[in-house]
């Protein structure tokens, strides 16, 4: 095991991180901006760098800064956690270049995931079902207007290197398809560096499904189960729940075995997740994978009872996984509620600002990762996510009572703050999620209903 390792991040995740380090007896040091130099998630550093201003690209999107930290320090592996740079092939590569163990897939795997074309090809090179689409970005906007003709509205438009959500827009008349064409370029060219986008049949009242995976640097490859994370908005995840509700076991046993078919012929190394679109006719489509550990990880940890984190510790430190397929099994339920700081009744404005007073929930099978606590400043410069809060139960009848009770236990106030609490309890109290009949267009229904 490494002595010690740079979390390359910042908030819950490089919390969350470093408590895994610490169980076993992994000398933890952190980066930080100016701007979190007060951040409660530097309490469990060993060592502490500041390696920039509060802009990420001047700190935590910068390598060269993050890499002095690490050789400085004597760090032997980097811990990207997710966002940021934690599926940067190219600083994956600079990582191994100056020594230093990159906790994640290897750079090539990285790279050909991440460019969502080549993951399709991927997938469908390996037996997995795809979406009709386009096999190659498409540079021309009257040639991606043609495969759009060909394909048949609805359509979506996305980002060859998209992730998190961003880079997509949805098209469903032939009119409107130059604006969102040329929107979604510059769009994708602002936020990711990259202006190439490709187009896909949009599946209207969907599933989102996801698979939780782990490989290691001998071959050895596994499912953790799957994770139903559909209720979002505008494609941003808000709930997320293990195992997925009102499915065919027989249907989710596929989905699962076509995700560990694509890790296997990719030669996937790392936690990672592959996800998947179930249509109401029941058909699967792979989408894409995300290589790095998952924000919505604790879904699977609670269900299976395996640390994930410490996984992939000990997966890049050289060992075989810890774990037989046979062994991953999922018992009872989880729920994960994501509470962001920011507005629904301003279009989920983020609301940077003080927090004053915190109170996260406790009680019996109650989680909370969270960087916040009293006097925190929420500033704009970052992701809004302030806390997650997941819970388990024996069924999803319970899990769906006691993340009520959960969240209502819940106190965040402060200058300018408002947070998602109130609407995760209403979708928790909408029938169609209680009676899983929810789909993708869930939150964004209800959003337009209150308009």
């Amino acid at each position: 095991m490494f002595s010690s390792v740079l979390i390359a991040n910042r908030g819950e995740i490089a919390l969350r991180i470093a408590r895994s380090c610490r169980e076993l007896g992994v000398r933890v040091i952190m980066i930080h901006s100016t701007a979190d130099r007060d951040s409660p998630a530097l309490r469990l550093a060993d060592e502490r760098v500041q390696i920039g201003p509060a802009t990420a690209r001047r700190s935590y999107l910068y390598p060269p800064a993050i890499l002095e930290a690490a050789l400085s320090t004597g760090a032997q592996a980097v811990h990207p956690g997710y966002g940021f740079l934690s599926e940067d092939a190219d600083f994956a590569e600079m990582c191994e270049s100056k020594g230093l163990a990159f906790i994640g897939p290897s750079p090539s795997v990285i790279a050909s995931l991440g460019d969502k074309t080549q993951a399709r090809n991927l997938a469908a090179a390996a037996g997995l079902p795809v979406l009709p689409g386009s096999p190659r970005p498409l540079q021309s906007g009257q040639e991606a207007k043609e495969v759009a003709g060909t394909i048949g509205y609805p359509v979506i438009i996305k980002a060859v290197a998209g992730g998190g959500g961003r880079g997509m827009a949805v098209v469903r008349e032939p009119r409107d398809f130059p604006r969102a064409f040329a929107e979604t370029r510059a769009n994708a060219q602002a936020v990711f560096g990259d202006a190439r986008v490709f187009v896909e049949k949009y599946v209207e009242h969907a599933r989102h499904i996801e698979v939780q995976v782990l490989g290691d640097l001998h071959g050895g490859i596994l499912s953790l189960g799957e994770r139903d994370c559909t209720v979002q908005r505008r494609r941003q995840k808000l709930i997320e729940e293990s195992p997925a509700p009102g499915l065919p076991a027989e249907l989710v046993g596929r989905i699962r075995e076509a995700a560990v078919a694509l890790a296997r012929r990719v030669g996937y190394v790392s936690a990672g997740t592959f996800e998947f679109l179930v249509d109401d006719a029941g058909g699967f489509f792979f989408i894409e994978a995300n290589c790095r550990v998952q924000v919505e990880h604790p879904v699977t940890e609670m269900v299976t009872g395996v640390d994930v984190v410490r996984e992939q510790l000990l997966i890049a430190a050289g060992r075989p996984l810890s774990l037989r397929q046979e062994d991953a099994v999922l018992r009872g339920v989880a729920i994960e509620c994501r509470v962001n700081t920011e507005d629904p009744r301003r279009g989920f404005l983020p609301t940077p600002g003080v927090v004053e007073h915190f109170v996260p929930p406790g009680g019996p099978f109650t989680r909370v990762d969270t960087h916040g606590a009293d006097g925190v400043t929420i500033g704009a410069e970052y992701d809004s996510l302030l806390a997650k809060v997941i819970v388990w139960a024996p069924d999803r009848d319970q899990a769906i009572a006691r993340m009520e009770r959960a969240l209502s236990e819940f106190q965040v106030t402060g200058r300018g703050i408002c947070t998602t609490i109130g609407f995760l309890q209403d979708v928790l109290a909408d029938p169609r999620f209680r009676d899983a009949r929810h789909t993708t267009s869930l939150a964004d229904l209800m959003v337009a209903m209150r308009s």
